[in-house]
């Protein structure tokens, strides 16, 4: 199932909306990557290795579950994460995209891509809206945090150096 949404980050027409900048948007997306545990309340541990410019691997521990990923990233404009398939867990992919279709405005495109194909009988028909459900809802979560983040300071690129 491939499911693909975009959350507006700048309104340009709601003044009581604080704006972000590109640069406060995308130290916050990479910062979920980096210390996922800010944004996933259910993850017990998470470690990060094989660290490089364009990238990362992570080890992702939920109860007895761990899962490995790849983090690639693409400087100020994609975070993606790469799940390769692993003992019960089939291969899937997050990707974040910053879009800026005009001067000031910002949204996130979220892709999501579980490894399955499209379902046709209805109780996994109903299964994937759960799931789709589920992703928007703590991606939606997600952009809350940033946005908290951004309003204190603390997605500055002072706070964070």
């Amino acid at each position: 199932m491939i499911f693909e949404h975009l959350i507006e980050i700048n309104d340009l027409l709601n003044p009581l909306m604080d704006t972000i900048t590109r640069a406060q948007l995308w130290r916050g997306l990479v910062l979920r990557a980096e210390a996922p545990m800010l944004f996933v309340p259910q993850l017990d541990e998470a470690t990060i290795d094989q660290k490089t410019e364009a990238g990362f691997r992570r080890r992702l521990r939920y109860g007895q579950l761990v899962v490995l990923d790849h983090v690639r990233l693409t400087p100020m404009e994609t975070v993606r994460y790469e799940v390769p398939a692993q003992g019960e867990i089939v291969a899937s992919s997050l990707v974040m995209a910053i879009e800026a279709p005009a001067e000031g405005r910002l949204f996130v495109r979220f892709t999501y891509d579980d490894g399955h194909a499209a379902s046709s009988d209805p109780a996994s028909e109903m299964y994937d809206d759960i799931k789709r459900s589920h992703y928007q809802a703590a991606d939606i979560d997600t952009i809350k945090i940033l946005r908290e983040m951004a309003a204190s300071g603390r997605l500055d690129g002072d706070y964070i150096n």
